[in-house]
């Protein structure tokens, strides 16, 4: 499998203005997820950049409750996916509430860190830097290269480390007749 890291995107396009965003539509929850979905594929090396630069300054002040918690959610991610691909009814749940799977996910993280005592680290190191993700993937509006992106991912032209998380959490489109329809409206 070619992995293919995004290029970064201009600082600008990132995080220009209140005119590139707006509150998504809360009533249908699909177009909100395509939304999200679209952003964090397009933007996804500037949220590492982002995340990367939070999670080493929590590192920096506590390393080894930073590993350790990098550790449990990276474990417990990994087990619940492998789960929801052995029961049917959990993938099912995966599929269509992605967010509550991911909110499962640092829900039981959370719990077994707080054994630990690492609990701020998780708090701020991890979950912090997902929260601003999701926020800004919710918000941002997209434009037209953010789609076609979406779509080149989604049919497998382009492989990248957010496509094959996303792919894990079934958040890809799976049917090509979708993106053949797209290819005809913009030729439109």
């Amino acid at each position: 499998m070619d992995v293919n890291i995004a290029p970064l995107r201009a600082w600008d396009d990132f995080f220009p203005g209140s005119d590139r965003f707006a509150r998504p539509d809360f009533k249908d929850i699909s177009k909100w997820n395509n939304r999200v979905v679209s952003n964090l594929l397009y933007y996804q090396t500037n949220y590492l950049v982002v995340a990367a630069m939070m999670i080493s300054v929590v590192g920096f002040l506590s390393p080894f409750n930073m590993i350790l918690g990098g550790i449990v959610v990276v474990l417990v991610f990994t087990g619940f996916v492998w789960a929801a691909h052995n029961k049917d009814v959990l993938r099912r749940m995966k599929k269509r509430y992605p967010t509550a799977f991911v909110m499962v996910v640092m829900l039981a993280s959370y719990f077994l860190i707080s054994m630990f005592g690492g609990v701020m680290v998780f708090v701020f190191g991890i979950t912090f830097p997902l929260l601003l993700m999701f926020i800004h993937a919710s918000l941002r509006l997209r434009n037209f290269k953010n789609k076609l992106e979406n779509k080149m991912e989604g049919i497998g032209l382009k492989r990248t480390p957010m496509g094959i998380v996303l792919d894990a959490l079934e958040q890809q489109e799976e049917n090509i007749t979708k993106i053949t329809d797209y290819i005809s409206k913009v030729k439109e």
